[in-house]
Order: C-alpha cells, then sequence, then structure tokens
C-alpha cells in the first residue's frame, strides 16, 4: 500500500476536530445554577428537611440546567402544595413540591370524604372552583411541578373532579380539585 501523508494528515485532524466538538460545545453553554445550593436555600428558608411535613417533597430534580442567577434567588412564601423559587434576573422559576402533614389520611378524605371523583359533588355551598374562575392547574411528578393558568367549566369541592379548559391550548382537561384555586391534572403521573 502507498499512502500519501498528505490525506493522512487530513484524517487525523478531522478525528482530532470531532474529539473536541463536545467539549468545544460544552464551554460554549453559560454556567448553571447550582441546583445543591438552591435546595439548601428551600430547605433553610423552610426551616424543614426533605420529606418532613411541611419541607421539600423530594430533592430538586438535578436532571434540570438552570442559568446561574447573577443576581439573588427569590424564595416565596409557601403556599399550598409548592414554594416558588425564581430568578428575576433571567426569568426562570421552579415549584418544588411540599410534604403536607398526614398526606396519606389527608388525600384519603379529600378522595372520599367530599363526594370527589363520581362526578356527583354534595354541598356545593362549599365548592373550592367555581364555573369560570380562573384556577391553577397543576402537572405533578415526584420531583417537580409545572403549572398554567386555566378556567373552571363547573363547580367542585376539594377533592372533586372538574372539567377545566387552558386559554392557550383550548383543549377540555379533566383535574382534581387539590385547594381553593388550584387544581391537579388527572391521570399524570
Amino acid at each position: 500500500m502507498n499512502w500519501s501523508i498528505a490525506p493522512m494528515r487530513t484524517i487525523v485532524t478531522a478525528l482530532l476536530m470531532a474529539a473536541a466538538a463536545p467539549a468545544l460545545a460544552q464551554s460554549a453553554l453559560p454556567p448553571a445554577q447550582d441546583l445543591d445550593q438552591l435546595e439548601r436555600m428551600v430547605i433553610a428558608t423552610l426551616g424543614v428537611g426533605i420529606g418532613e411535613p411541611g419541607g421539600p417533597m423530594a430533592p430538586i430534580d438535578r436532571r434540570m440546567r438552570l442559568a446561574a442567577c447573577p443576581g439573588g434567588i427569590q424564595i416565596d412564601p409557601p403556599s399550598p402544595g409548592a414554594v416558588t423559587v425564581r430568578c428575576t434576573t433571567n426569568g426562570w422559576r421552579i415549584r418544588v413540591p411540599l410534604t403536607r402533614p398526614g398526606s396519606i389520611a389527608s388525600s384519603m378524605a379529600a378522595n372520599y370524604g367530599n363526594g370527589g371523583y363520581g362526578g356527583q359533588q354534595q354541598g356545593l355551598a362549599n365548592a373550592a372552583v367555581r364555573k369560570g374562575d380562573p384556577v391553577q392547574l397543576v402537572a405533578q411528578g415526584a420531583a417537580f411541578s409545572i403549572s398554567v393558568d386555566a378556567t373552571a367549566m363547573e363547580d367542585a369541592a376539594i377533592g372533586g373532579r372538574v372539567r377545566v379548559t387552558s386559554p392557550t391550548r383550548g383543549a377540555v382537561m379533566f383535574a382534581e380539585v387539590v385547594d381553593i384555586g388550584k387544581v391537579r391534572l388527572m391521570g399524570f403521573k
């Protein structure tokens, strides 16, 4: 075989450049927010550890990549079920689900004690959601929570089912009422 040196140099150069491309691409990304630090800040603000009543339900999902926040990180006061952590400088925000006291007993009472899941609501004088009300629609997993604004299409008490529609999507979805003005997407695990 008679190999010329010039084509071999070209092949070797191409291989070296291909090997270096991932390293160059990673260095082009902006610095990421330290999620361990973010988690410690949430725990310190709440004064309760992960998995404890009133504390974060689970660790912050480490698969997320948030741009490092050059300004201060803002942790909103806890609302029922979650605390919102935001960086106003970069515009990102995450909701950290909270563990509720007696969550197993509370969910059983909510699901069956208020006439829920059957479509037949008893005593709607205490409805947590009314037809036409703006509600916060939440899709929640073990370590994340996503929420969008929606509109209730009927009255329902806590633990009951309600149809909601999102103004941006227009689709009708079924949700479970978890609090006044807050519903959770049904069938999302």
